[in-house]
């Protein structure tokens, strides 16, 4: 299971990396392995405003669909159409090539309140 040291978590299995004054936010390792093969990923498109801890979008798998729960409030300026397309993507990269979308982050003090890897290895019981 992959932990990066270089973004941040929720208790809700989101993660989200910043660059800047943007975010891109998808699922973490443990989620997607914990949800299985997965089939659709519904999302908002570009000019949405997502909020902190509210459901931005959903993740279907074999298994079960799933909200996707905004880990800060912001401005999605770009969704991944790889994972539009593909979303297997979130599978075999969640890290990388399976982000969800891009932000424009609204109040970046709301990160503080985010997990660290240590405290979300802690959570998930690693």
């Amino acid at each position: 299971m992959n932990f990066p040291e270089n973004v941040k978590y929720t208790s809700d299995h989101e993660w989200i990396r910043v660059e800047g004054k943007f975010g891109w936010i998808g699922i973490t390792d443990y989620a997607q392995g914990e949800l299985g093969d997965i089939v659709y990923i519904e999302v908002p498109g570009a000019g949405a405003t997502i909020e902190k801890g509210k459901s931005f979008g959903t993740i279907e798998a074999v298994k079960a669909v799933s909200d996707l729960f905004a880990p800060v409030s912001g401005e999605i300026v770009e969704t991944n159409a790889e994972t539009k397309d593909h979303p297997e993507a979130v599978n075999k990269d969640p890290y990388g090539a399976g982000w969800m979308v891009k932000i424009a982050i609204s109040n970046p003090a709301q990160l503080d309140a985010l997990l660290d890897v240590q405290a979300y290895k802690k959570l998930v019981g690693k």
